[in-house]
């Protein structure tokens, strides 16, 4: 029971760091914009606290799935405008906003320049990458570093061993692309279907590259398989000084790469190979990465497993918004470029009606991701 109550907390801390840091990002460079922000909420569905502060309502809801920072005439959902006979008066209306502008020295969302509407949109998603920055220098400052050495060989004669590859040899990159850390060349592996690897690395100071055909291992335990050429890899050493930022780097463009990968299988039907969670699994996450701390360390490792899976999660959001689907950040930002090409804005009915579209695929998607949450608890 007590565990339950910890790790509901973590979850909140970690939920509200990422939903803080990305609304937080908009938030702030809106203001430096002069757009008014009219509610700033934490959380979804009913009303926990609020309080008004300025033009901007702060609010804290029930369900931690979810934030916003909603600007003034932001939304592009009013299609119609109400007619004459009803009283409304558009040159007022003009006139009104003017005046709240004059008085406020804030404007509407649409009425700022499409430069400061294209900050504000990005904001979120880099306020994200920031702090995945900072909590995998955090990670890197208190933690070993695995480094892509080859420790040894899981079977006699292995495709590794037969191509060369020798103990203490240092891999430098997979297929042509640069690795640094132990989990990147596990990465690669991990995504291949069999085909040849070519593989670079150092030997005494010196650069050798060879070419690598996995073979099927098939985990008689599980039942799962996966191509592998036979090593086992990681030389674990600290990291001090001006190189950490240097290592933050890579940690961050190592969980950056696998998000955008694991995308692109998603995207090519090689679900047996990628996992979509939402707020359910995420808590599922919590649980065993503070269960695997506490069996293998204390109250340090608990915090440092916590701040990975902050900064993993917090890497994830801020490219998944980035994404060019209407309802989120990317997708504002495409009607956004579009704008800056054709010199005018997009006509709001059809930027609502395609919102509209967007937001309604994106809860089918959040129920169908819950139903898998749930099923695997079960």
């Amino acid at each position: 029971m007590l565990q339950n109550i910890i790790v509901l907390l973590i979850f909140i801390v970690i939920f509200c760091v990422l939903v803080v840091s990305h609304e937080g990002g908009h938030f702030l460079i809106a203001k430096a914009n002069g757009i008014r922000v009219t509610e700033f909420t934490i959380g979804m569905g009913p009303v926990l606290y609020q309080k008004k502060k300025g033009d901007t309502m702060y609010s804290i809801r029930l369900l931690p799935v979810g934030g916003a920072c909603i600007f003034d005439g932001m939304d592009g959902l009013e299609v119609t405008k109400p007619s004459e006979d009803s009283g409304y008066d558009e040159e007022e209306e003009k006139a009104q906003e003017s005046r709240d502008e004059s008085l406020t020295g804030q404007i509407s969302f649409r009425r700022a320049n499409v430069w400061s509407r294209i900050a504000t949109v990005v904001a979120g998603p880099l306020a994200n990458f920031i702090l995945g920055f900072i909590l995998a220098l955090i990670i890197v400052s208190n933690t070993y570093w695995s480094f892509p050495t080859v420790s040894g060989f899981s079977v006699d004669n292995s495709p590794a061993q037969e191509a060369g590859l020798r103990e203490g040899d240092v891999i430098t990159s997979v297929n042509g692309s640069a690795v640094h850390m132990s989990a990147e060349v596990t990465l690669n592996m991990y995504l291949t279907d069999g085909e040849d690897v070519d593989i670079t690395y150092e030997r005494d100071g010196k650069s050798y590259s060879t070419t690598i055909t996995p073979i099927l291992y098939e985990d008689e335990e599980t039942g799962a398989s996966r191509y592998v050429i036979g090593i086992y890899i990681g030389e674990y050493d600290t990291v001090s000084g001006v190189k950490t930022l240097k290592y933050a780097g890579y940690m961050f463009n190592y969980y950056l790469t696998s998000t955008w990968k694991s995308l692109g299988l998603l995207v090519k039907g090689r679900t047996d190979k990628v996992e979509l969670s939402g707020p359910v699994g995420m808590a599922e996450m919590v649980d065993e990465s503070y269960e695997t701390a506490m069996q293998t360390g204390g109250i340090l490792d608990v915090i440092l497993n916590m701040v990975n899976l902050a900064m993993l999660l917090s890497i994830n959001l801020g490219l998944m918004n980035l994404l060019p689907i209407p309802a989120l950040d990317g997708g504002r930002l495409v009607f956004l470029l579009i704008e800056v090409i054709r010199g005018k804005p997009v006509p709001e009915k059809y930027e609502g009606m395609i919102e509209l579209v967007g937001v309604a695929a994106l809860i089918g998607l959040m129920v169908v991701v819950l139903f898998h949450d749930v099923s695997k608890l079960f």
